[in-house]
């Protein structure tokens, strides 16, 4: 099991047997928007260490994002499972390169 699969487990037993003190128990009560507005959060802070920080604090970011990404999954029913299908379904796919996006004249 990955540490990723791991994180997850412990996720969904947080959900099922709330921890008093626990913060992923506080994003679930919080409810989808306040998960929603972490991973936005934690979105932004991965962008600016890759562009500005050094690789461990990188990696602390990535983590951060994947906890929320991983509660995010949780709260909507989502598992590692139906992630894998569809990284799988992904791979079998050959050339799917897609054209660039029209460059935004006007804002």
């Amino acid at each position: 099991m990955s540490e990723l699969e791991k994180m997850y487990e412990v996720i969904l037993d947080r959900k099922e047997n709330p921890e008093e003190g626990s913060y992923t128990n506080y994003l679930f009560d919080k409810g989808l928007e306040k998960i929603l507005k972490k991973v936005g959060e934690e979105s932004t802070e991965t962008v600016i260490a890759a562009l500005s920080q050094s690789n461990e604090d990188l990696i602390n970011e990535l983590n951060d994002l994947a906890y929320h990404l991983l509660v995010l999954m949780a709260a909507k029913g989502i598992t590692p499972a139906d992630f894998d299908r569809v990284a799988k379904e992904r791979e079998a796919k050959q050339h799917n390169l897609k054209p660039e996006r029209r460059k935004i004249e006007k804002y």
